[in-house]
């Protein structure tokens, strides 16, 4: 059985645990470094993350930061991330991963990157390996620049908006608030 944390500290993260848990897998809420350790359990924490994933959802990635950094989450999150646990960030989770944040995602996050006339909007566009999906981006981010090993996976009007590199996948949209579960399954896919 594939487990999955997924950072409860604001926003959709509800939605994602019901899309994860109709997808079969087993879900935890993370909200203080007690939670994560809960989580890793003596496997994770000795590094071995098979069958383990996280999922930070969006939310206001400043408030995020924050509320990682007092509750001692930022470098053990960082440190998993780093050595290999999949990730899945949207939205404010793109930001997170991003190089300014936690630094483990060779990408360059535009926060509020559409303005507040198109603050929120809803497309169906293709992304690689999956197909056309439904959008929903609410005072969305993009990725600005995309480096090295980094796989662009979808782009709407130019900007990019859903990229992986290795384990980490993100997009800045929102699949968690549309009925289709094809993002999560490509996700789940790579929680080995």
């Amino acid at each position: 059985m594939k487990r999955i944390a997924i950072l409860a500290l604001q926003g959709a993260f509800a939605e994602h645990e019901d899309m994860l848990q109709h997808l079969g897998a087993e879900t935890m809420q993370i909200r203080n470094l007690v939670d994560w350790e809960d989580f890793l359990g003596e496997k994770g924490m000795d590094g071995d993350y098979t069958g383990l994933g996280l999922v930070i959802p969006g939310g206001e990635s400043t408030a995020m930061m924050r509320i990682m950094r007092d509750e001692d989450l930022f470098e053990p999150l960082q440190e998993a991330i780093r050595g290999g646990l999949p990730v899945f960030g949207t939205c404010a989770g793109l930001i997170l991963l991003d190089k300014v944040h936690l630094d483990t995602m060779n990408i360059t996050a535009l926060r509020n990157a559409y303005g507040r006339q198109l603050g929120s909007f809803f497309v169906e566009a293709p992304v690689d390996d999956i197909g056309t999906v439904p959008m929903t981006f609410i005072r969305a981010p993009y990725i600005s620049e995309a480096g090295e090993g980094v796989t662009v996976l979808a782009k709407v009007d130019g900007r990019i908006i859903a990229a992986q590199q290795d384990k980490q996948l993100v997009t800045a949209f929102h699949p968690e608030l549309n009925e289709d579960t094809r993002v999560h399954a490509y996700f789940l896919s790579m929680v080995s």
